[in-house]
């Protein structure tokens, strides 16, 4: 793997972890003030944007499709191995960020 490769696995990693983290708290701000539990949304909200956080670190959905389909049918396996590494940077990243709002809410102890 190259650097520009590595870079490019880091920054997905934290965008990922980036919509996660501003996603929730920017959330939690909106539900203090239409008078919603802040902590009980910040937590919902770090769920269910995990799909957009991955979507939003690998850069859309077609790059990526398109990547494996070259990979696939024109023998191009590089381009399969990036592609998945990159989801599953995004992924760990989308995973640290919920794990790091589920542990500062501690809104699932109760659950």
């Amino acid at each position: 793997m190259d650097r520009d490769f590595i870079a490019t696995l880091v920054i997905d990693f934290f965008v990922a972890f980036g919509v996660i983290i501003g996603g929730a708290l920017i959330g939690g701000i909106g539900a203090f003030l239409i008078g919603n539990p802040p902590l009980k949304t910040i937590h919902d909200l770090a769920a269910s944007l995990k799909i957009w956080a991955l979507v939003a670190a690998i850069g859309g959905t077609f790059d990526a499709i398109t990547s494996l389909e070259r990979g696939l049918f024109y023998g191009t396996h590089d381009d399969i191995f990036k592609t998945l590494f990159m989801i599953f940077a995004a992924l760990c990243g989308a995973h640290t960020g919920t794990t790091l709002i589920q542990w500062i809410t501690q809104e699932h102890i109760g659950q």
